[in-house]
């Protein structure tokens, strides 16, 4: 039998919580341990659980301090928990702000139920989910600039199949669209990317997209 996963809820609008609690605690992948109306909410019950989330969906536009703000607290005490953005804007700053803050993903509020049921179990199997529109934001500002690679002294430690994707993943492509584009299979292109987070020390696409995005500032 399938192990289901702690899903935590973090939403402050009354209708659109209870429509996430009731959709996704109904799936048979997830069990719901947390729903909470803000950061400060979920932190006061996180003490209490007996499971602690392994996924967290949690709006932005919070009371109090903000989805993005909490991010890194989460992560400081759950530093194995996937956590997806929701929000109603689609606009590449955000985008990156929640993605140097450690988000593992990025969805909109219009996105129907089942896909963001998808998103997550993306999320949980180590993928980086984004709503289309904010894909397509973040295209658009990554197509503004060239491609940057990882620092210089990082880049020599690299192979040149690595450094390959890394670009690729900088470009804002998907993993199957690097493995279809580079005729190398998806496991292949997830194990270079596993060697590359080694090599950076870092431990997710999303930091290193944090890591172009510094190079960009």
């Amino acid at each position: 039998m399938q192990t289901r996963l702690p899903l935590a809820i973090i939403e402050d609008q009354t209708p659109i919580r209870e429509m996430l609690h009731h959709y996704l605690c109904a799936q048979p992948e997830f069990e719901c341990v947390l729903v909470a109306v803000s950061m400060e909410d979920f932190f006061r019950q996180l003490p209490t659980l007996a499971t602690p989330p392994v996924l967290v969906l949690s709006d932005i536009g919070l009371p109090g301090r903000s989805g993005i703000e909490g991010l890194p607290l989460i992560l400081a005490q759950l530093p194995e928990t996937q956590v997806l953005m929701l929000s109603v804007y689609t606009d590449a700053p955000r985008v990156f702000e929640a993605i140097c803050a450690g988000a593992a993903g990025y969805v909109v509020k219009n996105t129907p139920l089942p896909d963001i049921k998808a998103h997550l179990l993306a999320a949980a199997s180590g993928g980086s989910p984004m709503s289309p529109a904010v894909a397509r934001h973040v295209l658009q500002a990554f197509r503004r600039q060239p491609p940057v690679a990882v620092a210089a002294s990082a880049e020599t430690r690299l192979t040149p199949r690595e450094q390959q994707i890394v670009t690729a993943v900088e470009e804002g492509l998907s993993y199957k669209l690097i493995a279809d584009a580079l005729g190398i299979t998806l496991d292949t292109v997830k194990n270079h990317l596993r060697a590359v987070y080694r090599k950076l020390h870092i431990n997710s696409k999303g930091e290193l997209l944090a890591l172009a995005l510094k190079r960009r500032g």
